[in-house]
């Protein structure tokens, strides 16, 4: 009798973060992954790193983009690098509010929390974290609104999503091209 189970098709564990994307572009990035060339690719657009080292350089980094795109948004009580996020959340950062019911008024407390792994990266890459997460102030959902506020804040917001999703490859993969 024959089994009905299905061996996992490597090419697309290999590519899991670009999942959505379509099947040209994985075509392009598998290609570049086989030549040994991914590395070159990230290293020719995004050369250099940030210097948003810790908790308090990102806070102001955080603060600054609010305060130029999103001024009269909910305050931040907590932003930060988490060495967890990625391990537990799957995620690359996390925007958390909480409401809470103060006498006769609702309360709400939003804290950011950014990956660790992106201590050392492209500057654009944090950029387009942070616009993520800032744009969760005002939308919830990752609807068309939300994605038009990201795009407001950061106009090639989809082309660093997809830029950091291949960089995500490049890490599982191959290894960070920037703490080596």
């Amino acid at each position: 009798m024959p089994s009905t189970f299905k061996k996992p098709d490597q090419s697309n564990q290999k590519l899991k973060y670009l999942s959505a994307y379509s099947e040209q572009i994985k075509s392009q990035v598998q290609q570049m992954i086989d030549n040994k060339t991914l590395d070159k690719y990230l290293l020719n657009k995004y050369p250099t790193t940030h210097d948003v080292n810790n908790d308090k350089a990102l806070r102001t980094y955080v603060m600054l983009l609010k305060n130029k795109y999103l001024k009269k948004s909910d305050p931040l009580s907590q932003i930060k690098y988490d060495d967890k996020i990625h391990i537990i959340n799957n995620a690359l950062g996390l925007h958390t509010y909480v409401s809470r019911v103060q006498g006769n008024k609702l309360k709400s407390k939003h804290e950011i929390r950014i990956g660790s792994q992106f201590k050392k990266a492209p500057e654009a890459f944090l950029a387009m974290i942070v616009v993520h997460e800032l744009a969760h102030l005002k939308e919830k959902e990752h609807n068309k609104a939300f994605y038009k506020l990201c795009q407001s804040m950061l106009p090639d917001y989809h082309q660093l999503e997809l830029d950091l999703r291949i960089y995500l490859t490049q890490l599982e993969l191959i290894g960070d091209i920037y703490n080596a």
